[in-house]
């Protein structure tokens, strides 16, 4: 293990139990047993850390959500959303508790920022589910819908983050697909119009740039040790300086990256920004 993934891995424990304000860069290079120059070998600040926790943790959350929303047949899809959701909650229970109680406690704005960041990006991949399953007659609608899934999602996330309550997470799904079908069928009079709604994916579509993705695949290709990926990396940062390829090839080279760890938010990020 690379002292920056103890770092990591420690910090976390010491960030679940007192809180990112609370926890020291002293008490996390204690908790380590290494020393102050060690750490800001690693990190630039404790915030620095904090935003690498962040990036592990929903990175990952996300871009399964958007191969699963993308990849499963629609009669399966909404109870995969939820299965997803959950499982990856349950899986990472200490993180998410974390993130939960800091996204409305927090005071600093680059977490701030970070926390909207994921969230935009989710409520887009939850926004071309209901396109893909209800169509039109949720086209004055679907806005809300989206945030009502939310909902449903945090309510019932934290019955088993905070409360630690025993749920059986298939009927839980199977649940909350009837409540989003009925949503979807019989909801009138949304709050959440498309003008507000653009707001939020406007300041997120900035933020994924061919700038911003280049400098990742740099990294990337330098950390990476396995050819087929190397090479697809390297053929998606031609691709993004001289556009030369088709769809279906970039498509084959996103699914080339996709599965190594190192790779899966460059795929989803590269998806995003060829609206694949």
């Amino acid at each position: 293990m690379s002292k920056k993934q103890l770092i990591m891995d420690k910090s976390l424990e010491l960030f679940a139990q007192n809180g990112f304000e609370s926890t020291s860069v002293q008490q996390i290079t204690d908790y380590c047993g290494i020393s102050k120059g060690a750490f800001y070998l690693s990190f630039k600040s404790k915030d620095e850390l904090i935003i690498a926790l962040i990036d592990h943790f929903m990175s990952q959350l996300t871009e399964e959500i958007d191969y699963m929303v993308r990849e499963t047949e629609s009669a399966q899809l909404l109870y995969k959303f939820y299965q997803s959701i959950f499982s990856g909650f349950k899986a990472h229970s200490s993180f998410a508790k974390l993130l939960m109680k800091e996204q409305t406690q927090s005071l600093n704005k680059e977490l701030i920022a970070k926390f909207r960041y994921y969230e935009q990006l989710i409520d887009q991949i939850i926004l071309s589910m209901v396109e893909r399953l209800y169509g039109e007659e949720i086209e004055e609608t679907k806005y809300d819908l989206v945030y009502s899934i939310k909902g449903l999602m945090n309510s019932y996330s934290s019955l088993f983050i905070f409360y630690n309550i025993s749920l059986d997470v298939e009927i839980l799904c199977e649940s909350l697909v009837e409540k989003t079908n009925l949503l979807a069928k019989y909801t009138t009079l949304p709050i959440i119009t498309k003008e507000f709604a653009n707001v939020f994916k406007e300041a997120t579509q900035q933020d994924i740039t061919s700038d911003k993705i280049a400098q990742l695949i740099d990294q990337s290709i330098v950390e990476v040790n396995e050819p087929l990926e190397k090479e697809s990396l390297t053929i998606l940062k031609q691709q993004l300086l001289i556009p030369n390829y088709s769809p279906a090839i970039v498509s084959g080279m996103l699914e080339n990256i996709r599965n190594h760890p190192q790779c899966k938010w460059i795929a989803f990020l590269l998806r995003e920004f060829y609206n694949l």
